[in-house]
């Protein structure tokens, strides 16, 4: 076993452990009818505006993947991208270490379709640029609009947090900027990068920052039955919590995002909140995305199959795409 993989997965232990003791320290106060009672609690129109709002969401990350695949030059179908995007990320984010469990899945799909591992790894890492840009974004604009609520979770100033605000907008403007004059790879020791077109960064702004605005509102719509709980404030919550999950690597946000939620909204943040969201967000995707990688994956090998024995593979063909 390399060191790197020992360090993988010492990572994950330490995040599973962090987010276990988080979890238990959220919910241990409430008992399992007191939980149930606290989602039921919640209006139906909320949730299944959570749902929608959801499901926006997993469309945006599908974006992710279609700007990677332009960037790499592949002309690849839509529907095979969304197929990918939302198999790998519905599992993924639920697994934890997301940028490798992902893209495994995301290897075990492009492949198939003529990618080669190089692709594919440009693919992850775009994504990835596409995450961190997205983020960023929305963490300037609430930052800088509601600079209260995050001086008083960073014990900084407001002036300090407005200031972060603005600098990571500016470094998303130099981000766009270098995609549109530098086309030479930016090199840094022995690591290459080459700039996407203007194109390609500007959806990835866009793509990025609209979908965490849209995790950001199921999160609001599930903490609606708990009082007025304004977008920014809910937002706010999110992209903290995002930056928490960032640093213990606790696999989905498990505990890490409840707690600092619960840190940042307080009452506000129901626990039939908390698990609603994790529900909404995490579960159901996750729950969709195993038995249709498993589907799929049955396809790829009676594909295989089929082609080995010098039979007729079209039927297949046309269910893979």
């Amino acid at each position: 076993m390399t060191r790197k993989t020992l360090l993988t997965y010492g990572l994950l232990v330490i995040g599973l452990g962090l987010g276990g003791y988080l979890l238990y320290q959220t919910f241990r106060e409430h008992s399992v009818s007191e939980i149930v009672e606290s989602v039921r609690a919640i209006p139906t129109s909320n949730l299944l505006m959570a749902l929608l709002y959801a499901l926006g969401s997993y469309v945006c990350l599908t974006g992710f993947d279609w700007a990677g695949t332009r960037y790499v030059e592949k002309d690849l179908a839509y529907p095979k991208i969304a197929l990918a995007s939302f198999i790998a990320l519905s599992i993924g984010q639920s697994v934890g270490l997301s940028g490798l469990s992902s893209g495994a899945l995301r290897y075990r799909y492009y492949a198939h379709w003529g990618m080669s591992a190089e692709d594919v790894a440009k693919i992850v890492v775009l994504s990835g640029f596409t995450v961190g840009i997205g983020m960023g974004v929305l963490t300037g604009i609430v930052m800088i609009i509601n600079p209260a609520e995050s001086a008083s979770v960073l014990k900084l100033s407001e002036a300090v947090v407005v200031a972060i605000g603005i600098g990571l907008l500016a470094v998303t403007a130099g981000y766009v900027a270098l995609a549109a004059f530098v086309r030479t790879p930016l090199k840094i020791r022995s690591w290459s990068f080459s700039m996407p077109t203007l194109r390609i960064a500007l959806a990835q702004v866009v793509i990025g920052t609209i979908n965490f605005a849209l995790v950001s509102a199921c999160l609001r719509e599930v903490m609606a039955a708990g009082g007025d709980v304004s977008y920014l404030k809910a937002a706010t919550a999110f992209v903290l919590a995002n930056y928490a999950i960032l640093i213990t690597h606790a696999p989905g946000g498990l505990g890490v995002l409840e707690a600092t939620v619960r840190h940042v909204m307080g009452d506000q943040a129901s626990i039939g909140s908390l698990v609603a969201f994790r529900v909404i967000y995490f579960f159901i995707p996750l729950f969709i995305g195993l038995p249709l990688a498993l589907i799929v994956e049955a396809i790829f090998r009676t594909r295989k199959a089929r082609r080995a024995a010098g039979g007729p593979d079209t039927a297949v063909e046309t269910a893979s795409a």
